[in-house]
């Protein structure tokens, strides 16, 4: 998988390797320039000691939120590691999430990092509970499939599938897989952070689905990563199912 495209605007052909040491790099990331901070401010003093504690924390669970400071000088953030990830796994990708974010976003009040085993947010606006639709990245395989328009439904209909169990999950994560003919399968993953209700985890993953057309139409793979959920599908196995 090496095309990359952000939303809203952005097309990169960047090529990617997504089995790189955990935690060391990122899929890509974005960081809001509308608002910024000094070094050794009440929000930079802040925002370090949440990555602190995000560090500390998320590798426990798979996933940790939390906010510190008051007013305008808060910093809030959350981390999500992929649902089938050991703790030692999720602690190498949070700890470098949180050491990658503050020098590639440096000075910004608002940012995002994704990794192929975990993801980061932050900002000066507490947004736990509520779906980021402002946050939002594609990536395809460039190799495409000889039936699309079959193919495209059967991908779907997987994903769907996930996104229910996932929705149901108390991990909110769900893997999968479905045979194409004899000797081919798809195989596929969706995933929420868990500060969602179970119903807008499933409206989340609802609308990344609906993306595909956009995103993937008739490639081998692709995903769709967000703030709030993400999926992705392949011909190959890339997690434990």
């Amino acid at each position: 998988m090496n095309i990359l495209r952000a939303i809203p605007f952005l097309l990169l052909s960047i090529p990617l390797f997504l089995n790189p040491v955990l935690g060391v790099d990122p899929l890509y990331h974005i960081c809001s320039t509308s608002n910024n901070y000094t070094s050794n401010s009440l929000y930079d003093k802040n925002l370090q000691q949440l990555m602190a504690s995000l560090s500390t924390k998320v590798p426990l669970m798979g996933f940790g939120l939390g906010s510190v400071g008051r007013s305008q000088d808060r910093a809030n953030g959350l981390a999500l590691c992929r649902g089938d990830t050991s703790s030692a796994d999720c602690k190498t990708c949070i700890n470098g999430a949180t050491s990658d974010i503050r020098q590639l976003c440096l000075y910004n009040e608002q940012a995002i990092i994704w990794y192929d085993h975990c993801l980061l947010r932050y900002s000066n606006i507490k947004f736990f509970g509520q779906i980021d639709t402002s946050n939002k990245v594609y990536m395809w395989n460039v190799k495409s499939v000889d039936d699309p328009k079959s193919f495209n439904h059967q991908v779907a209909e997987l994903l769907t599938d996930l996104s229910m169990d996932a929705s149901h999950s108390p991990l909110m994560f769900a893997k999968g897989e479905m045979e194409l003919g004899e000797s081919k399968k798809l195989y596929g993953l969706t995933q929420c952070t868990r500060d969602l209700s179970s119903s807008d985890c499933k409206k989340c993953l609802e609308s990344a689905i609906s993306e595909l057309p956009s995103c993937c139409d008739g490639k081998e793979g692709g995903r769709v990563l967000g703030g709030s959920c993400n999926f992705r599908y392949e011909l190959y196995p890339f997690v434990d199912v």
